[in-house]
């Protein structure tokens, strides 16, 4: 019933990929810089990530410059490393040891809905994302398409313009071998083949 569609929609498939995966990254980094990068470094320290300060900075730029790369669909497998990086040193530093899920409803009071630490299942969404970008392509709208299609426009040009010189490259030998024909009066060898 709806096989008309899929098709359709298919090349649209890494658009809602890309925002969360870009906001999220972006959202992160964010906050990271309005909290002051300072209280990430002790968080770091903290779980002896060694020399916090610049990995403090380091994560940020990752996740600000990765977040905007994979928003605009840019360089997506080359940002995905280090971004992945980022994901698999949360889940196995803070994460691992809360268990799986990322939502753990302890209570509802009367100040709301309280929740236990999270688990490493975002850090495995978020990676599947990236897995599934990279494998998959950034989709329409992004920049690794129009790179891809300039690429791929420029390979025929080559191929034309090798052509196109090989022609008059066999023009030029044949306009060669006529002059030299007429001035022995007809007496000269056969003409060159294409490829002498």
């Amino acid at each position: 019933m709806y096989g008309w569609i899929v098709p359709q929609l298919r090349p649209w498939a890494p658009i809602p990929l890309r925002l969360i995966v870009g906001y999220g990254f972006l959202e992160h980094g964010y906050s990271k810089i309005v909290h002051g990068p300072e209280s990430f470094a002790a968080i770091l320290a903290a779980i002896g990530v060694p020399a916090p300060e610049l990995m403090s900075w380091v994560t940020i730029l990752i996740e600000l410059v990765g977040g905007l790369a994979v928003l605009a669909g840019a360089f997506v497998p080359l940002v995905s490393l280090p971004m992945a990086a980022v994901l698999l040193v949360a889940a196995l530093t803070v994460h691992l040891p809360n268990g799986f899920s990322s939502i753990k409803l302890l209570a509802v009071t009367a100040a709301g809905a309280q929740f236990g630490q999270p688990g490493y299942e975002t850090d495995l969404l978020y990676l599947a994302c990236l897995a599934a970008l990279v494998m998959g392509g950034s989709g329409p709208l992004a920049i690794d398409d129009l790179l891809r299609k300039r690429t791929e426009g420029s390979a025929p040009q080559a191929h034309a313009s090798q052509a196109l010189r090989s022609q008059q490259m066999a023009a030029a030998r044949q306009r060669r071998w006529r002059l030299s024909r007429h001035r022995y009066g007809g007496r000269h060898p056969a003409p060159p083949s294409a490829g002498a």
